[in-house]
């Protein structure tokens, strides 16, 4: 990301949680939801400057996650939807369009159904509402996964933010792991009561498969759908999935920004 994008930054008190916040250039606001393991930079610093020239951009570290700090409690969706409802109320934003990726899209869904009225659009990028959208290996991966079986920028990321807080890095990582063990997903039902207008993104070599993402959009009656071609979040710039760590000439910016403008 642009080192001298010019933003502010800030801690607010939400649910027990001190949390990490940024906000950039002005305007209509726009929520970034990150996924796990992730920090704001990792997930979106290859798209916020795009973002940020038409909208105000509101980013945040969730629970355990960057420079926020964690709390006894397992993490869960639903959790995360009750705080970045808070910040966005702390914040005095009464109704924001939503960007979620990976886990941050299944909090964006969860935001959906718990906070409608805090919504005008919901972007759900690379995530997936039901345990049939991946293959039963992933799943079974969790059962035997350690910290280095995460991605190496992104344990390098999360060190970056904290001083080097190992204890923490292990912690974020265990939570997360938790998180999809006991994950169940949501019924088709809950999904279709989602009336907000929502653009659905996934790749072809993604987490979630392409079959999933067209079920999602068939099931959310004032959806669009784009798939493209790479894998988790590569068509974002989250870092993790970046060969040589270039955003690819093809990627979703300018589909994002049409969606937001219609």
């Amino acid at each position: 990301m642009n080192d001298s994008l010019q933003f502010n930054s800030g801690y607010s008190e939400v649910n027990g949680l001190t949390m990490y916040y940024e906000i950039y250039g002005s305007g209509k606001p726009l929520v970034l939801i990150h996924g796990g393991g992730s920090t704001i930079q990792t997930t979106f610093g290859n798209i916020i400057p795009e973002l940020a020239k038409h909208r105000q951009v509101i980013a945040m570290e969730l629970q355990a996650h960057g420079r926020t700090n964690d709390r006894p409690a397992y993490l869960s969706f639903e959790q995360d939807a009750d705080d970045v409802a808070k910040l966005c109320k702390n914040l005095h934003i009464a109704k924001a369009d939503f960007l979620g990726f990976s886990n941050g899209g299944q909090t964006t869904i969860e935001i959906a159904l718990r906070y409608p009225a805090l919504i005008n659009k919901i972007i759900i990028a690379s995530a997936f509402y039901k345990l049939s959208a991946v293959v039963p290996q992933f799943w079974d991966g969790f059962n035997h996964a350690t910290l280095y079986h995460m991605p190496q920028v992104l344990r390098e990321a999360y060190l970056q933010v904290t001083n080097n807080d190992e204890a923490g890095l292990l912690n974020m990582f265990n939570r997360d792991v938790q998180r999809m063990k006991t994950f169940r997903g949501w019924s088709d039902d809950q999904i279709k009561s989602i009336k907000a207008p929502a653009l659905i993104i996934n790749g072809t070599k993604d987490v979630g498969s392409v079959e999933h993402a067209v079920e999602m959009y068939r099931t959310i009656s004032n959806s669009e759908l784009a798939i493209f071609p790479g894998g988790h979040g590569t068509y974002l710039g989250s870092i993790e999935s970046l060969e040589e760590g270039k955003m690819p000439a093809f990627n979703a910016i300018n589909l994002i920004e049409e969606f937001l403008d219609k």
